[in-house]
C-alpha cells in the first residue's frame, strides 16, 4: 500500500501491487471565465517598455566599441592610455548619432523579407505599434486614445 491506495498486500491478488496513475480518468476542468468580464481584461495592445528598448541600443554601441577596442589591438597598438583614447571618441560618435536619430522615426533592421528582425517581446511590440499606425493611416484612421 502507498500513501492509502492499492492493496494492503499484493498476494493472491495476481498484480504486482505497483500503483499507477489512471490515465484515462477524465478529470473536471474549470469553465473558462466570460471574456467580457473586468476580471479577464485583455491587454490587446502591449506597450513596449521603452527603458529595456534603451537599455538594448546602448548595449549596441558598447559592444561596436568592445570590437573596435579588439581591432586596435589586433593592429598592433600597445598603448592602453591610446586605445581607451580612439574608443572615448568612437564611444563619442557613436552616442552622438544615436541621439540624433532617438528623435526622428528609427527604421528597424529588416531580413531578407523585409520584415522587422525582433529578438524580445518588447521589439516585436513596437514593431506591431509600427504596423497599427502604417494600418490606421492607409485606412485614414484616427489614432486611438490608447496607443502612445
Amino acid at each position: 500500500m502507498y500513501n492509502g491506495v492499492g492493496l494492503q498486500t499484493p498476494r493472491g491478488s495476481g498484480t504486482s501491487g505497483h500503483v499507477q496513475r489512471n490515465c484515462a480518468a477524465l478529470y473536471k476542468k474549470e469553465k473558462p471565465k466570460h471574456q467580457n468580464s473586468d476580471d479577464s481584461k485583455l491587454e490587446i495592445n502591449r506597450q513596449p517598455n521603452q527603458e529595456i528598448l534603451e537599455h538594448n541600443r546602448k548595449r549596441e554601441i558598447e559592444v561596436k566599441c568592445l570590437m573596435y577596442q579588439d581591432t586596435l589591438e589586433e593592429q598592433g597598438y600597445e598603448n592602453e592610455e591610446e586605445i581607451e583614447s580612439k574608443v572615448n571618441s568612437y564611444r563619442q560618435i557613436l552616442l552622438e548619432t544615436y541621439e540624433k536619430s532617438r528623435g526622428q522615426q528609427q527604421q528597424p533592421e529588416l531580413n531578407e523579407f523585409g520584415r522587422p528582425v525582433v529578438r524580445d517581446s518588447h521589439q516585436s511590440a513596437e514593431a506591431q505599434l509600427d504596423r497599427n499606425a502604417k494600418l490606421r493611416d492607409a485606412f485614414g484612421l484616427e489614432p486611438s486614445s490608447d496607443a502612445t
